[in-house]
C-alpha cells in the first residue's frame, strides 16, 4: 500500500472543530474516508486533514456544494494553509453548477486576490455554465472578467459566448457588437464566429447581414468551409431563391470545395419544390462526378419531386438509377413510385413495382394497396384488384376496411355464388372501422378469390 508521509501532528481550534494532519493511505478507501469525514464535520467532532491534496479531494467528493464550500472556509482559516489551485477550480465549478452563482463569484474573487495562475480553460467552463443556466447576460460579463484577470481571451472564449449569446433572439445584436469589438481586446474571430452569427442573422430572416459577413471572411484571409456556404444556400432555399443558392453551389465547386450531403439534400429539395426537376436530375447525376455519391435521401427527394408533377416515368429511371450507383431503394422508394404511378393510372406499372417491393421484403401502407385496389377497380378490373388483395393478405397483412368496401361488392354482383355468400355474411357480422383487422375471414376470401381468378378464362 502507497503512502504519503505528512507532517507532524497540529491542532487548531476553528468553529469548534478540532484539525489535525495525520497520514493519509492512498488506496480505494478514500471515498470512505471523505464520507467519514464529513459526517464528523457535521457532528462536530474532530475531523483529520492532511496536505492540499487530501482538502481538494474532500471537497471534490461532497454532493452538497454548500458543505463543500464550509470546508473549503475552515481549511483556510488554518494558518499556513494555502489551498491547490485544483481545490478552487473545483470548488467554483460545483457551486456554479449548482446555480450558487454569487458564492462562486466570492471563490473566483478570492482566487483572483491571491494571485493564483489561472487556467483559461476555468472561464470556458464558467461561460458554459451560464449557458447551461440561460443567463446570457453573466456569460457576456465573463468575457470582460477573463480580461481582468489579465489573461488573453481566446476564439474559444468568443465563440462559445456568441452561441449563448444568438441561441436568444434579442441578444443577436449585443452578439454583434462583441463581435465587432472582439479586436480591441486581441481576440480575432475566426471562420467558427463568422459562421455562428451567420447561421443566426439568417434565421431571422436577415440575409443582408449574413452575406455581408460571408463577403468580410475573403477580406480578412478567412476561408470560408462548407458550413459557410450551406448556411446561406439554405437560407436561401428557404426564401425561394433557388437560383441564388445554384449559383453559391456552382461557386463552391469553382473553389475546390465538395459539398457535403445536406448542402445537395436542401438544394435538392428545393430545385423539387420549384418544379425545377431536369436541373434536380443533373445535379443528382453530378454529385458523384464530384466526389460525393447520393444516398437514399437524395434519390428519395427526386423521385418525390417527378410523382408530385406526374411523370412517374421519370421517377422509375430515378429509381433503376439507385441500383446502378449500389443504393438500395427502401419502403419510401417503392411507396412513392407505387403511389405516383396510380396517381397517373399506370396501374400495370405500378401493380409491378408493389409486387417487386413485397419481394424484397417492403410491405407498403394500407392506403398504398388501396390506391392500386381503387384504380383496377374503378376501370373494371376485378381481377387484378382481387389480384393485389390476395398478394397483401398473402403475407399476412389486413387491408384498409375502404379498400374492403371498394372491392367485395363489386364481386357480389359479379358471382351470386353460395360460398361467397357465406364469407360476405361473416364480413358482416364484424364490426367495420378504420382498424379492422379481418385476418380470419379475409384468408377464406382469399382461397376463394383465388379459385374464382384461375376459373375464369384470361382475357385476350
Amino acid at each position: 500500500m502507497k503512502l504519503i508521509s505528512l507532517s507532524p501532528t497540529i491542532l487548531l481550534q476553528a468553529r469548534g472543530f478540532s484539525f489535525s494532519y495525520c497520514s493519509l493511505s492512498l488506496d480505494h478507501k478514500w471515498h470512505d474516508t471523505f464520507a467519514e469525514d464529513a459526517r464528523k464535520l457535521k457532528e462536530n467532532q474532530e475531523l483529520s486533514i492532511g496536505s492540499p491534496l487530501r482538502i481538494q479531494k474532500l471537497i471534490a467528493s461532497q454532493s452538497d456544494p454548500l458543505l463543500a464550500k464550509e470546508i473549503f472556509d475552515l481549511a483556510s482559516r488554518k494558518p499556513g494553509f494555502r489551498h491547490s489551485y485544483a481545490a478552487f477550480q473545483t470548488l467554483v465549478l460545483k457551486l456554479g453548477r449548482s446555480h450558487h452563482f454569487s458564492l462562486m463569484q466570492s471563490v473566483l474573487s478570492s482566487l483572483k486576490s491571491q494571485q493564483y495562475s489561472i487556467s483559461p480553460s476555468l472561464f470556458t467552463r464558467i461561460i458554459q455554465i451560464y449557458g447551461d443556466a440561460r443567463m446570457p447576460e453573466k456569460a457576456l460579463k465573463t468575457f470582460y472578467t477573463i480580461l481582468e484577470f489579465n489573461i488573453k481571451p481566446s476564439p474559444k472564449h468568443l465563440n462559445r459566448i456568441l452561441e449563448i449569446l444568438v441561441a436568444q433572439r434579442n441578444f443577436i445584436r449585443p452578439a454583434f457588437d462583441l463581435f465587432r469589438s472582439a479586436h480591441k481586446y486581441d481576440v480575432a474571430p475566426n471562420m467558427e464566429s463568422y459562421n455562428i452569427l451567420m447561421r443566426a442573422f439568417c434565421s431571422n430572416g436577415d440575409l443582408s447581414i449574413a452575406y455581408s459577413l460571408f463577403n468580410q471572411m475573403y477580406k480578412r484571409d478567412i476561408v470560408p468551409d462548407v458550413e459557410s456556404y450551406r448556411i446561406l444556400m439554405q437560407a436561401l432555399c428557404r426564401k425561394s431563391q433557388v437560383n441564388k443558392a445554384v449559383e453559391l453551389m456552382e461557386d463552391m465547386f469553382n473553389k475546390g470545395f465538395v459539398p457535403d450531403t445536406l448542402s445537395y439534400t436542401t438544394l435538392l429539395n428545393s430545385l423539387c419544390r420549384k418544379m425545377k426537376l431536369k436541373e434536380a436530375y443533373k445535379l443528382l447525376c453530378r454529385m458523384k462526378v464530384k466526389g460525393c455519391n447520393p444516398d437514399i435521401v437524395h434519390y428519395n427527394t427526386v423521385i418525390l419531386g417527378f410523382c408530385r408533377v406526374g411523370r412517374g416515368a421519370d421517377a422509375c429511371k430515378v429509381l433503376d438509377d439507385m441500383h446502378a450507383n449500389g443504393c438500395l431503394p427502401n419502403l419510401v422508394s417503392y411507396q412513392t413510385i407505387v403511389g405516383g404511378l396510380c396517381n397517373q393510372g399506370m396501374h400495370d406499372e405500378a401493380k409491378k413495382y408493389l409486387k417487386v417491393m413485397i419481394s424484397k421484403g417492403h410491405f407498403p401502407h394500407r392506403s398504398v394497396v388501396h390506391s392500386l385496389i381503387k384504380g383496377f377497380t374503378n376501370i373494371g378490373r376485378i381481377d387484378d384488384a382481387c389480384e393485389v388483395l390476395c398478394e397483401f393478405l398473402r403475407h399476412g397483412k389486413s387491408p384498409h376496411v375502404d379498400s374492403w368496401n371498394e372491392i367485395l361488392p363489386r364481386i357480389y354482383e359479379a358471382d351470386d355464388g353460395e360460398d361467397l355468400e357465406e364469407i360476405l355474411n361473416n364480413i358482416v357480422r364484424v364490426e367495420m372501422n378504420p382498424n379492422t383487422r379481418i385476418v380470419d375471414i379475409g384468408s377464406q376470401l382469399e382461397e376463394y378469390l383465388i379459385k374464382k381468378i384461375k376459373a375464369r378464362p384470361r382475357r385476350a
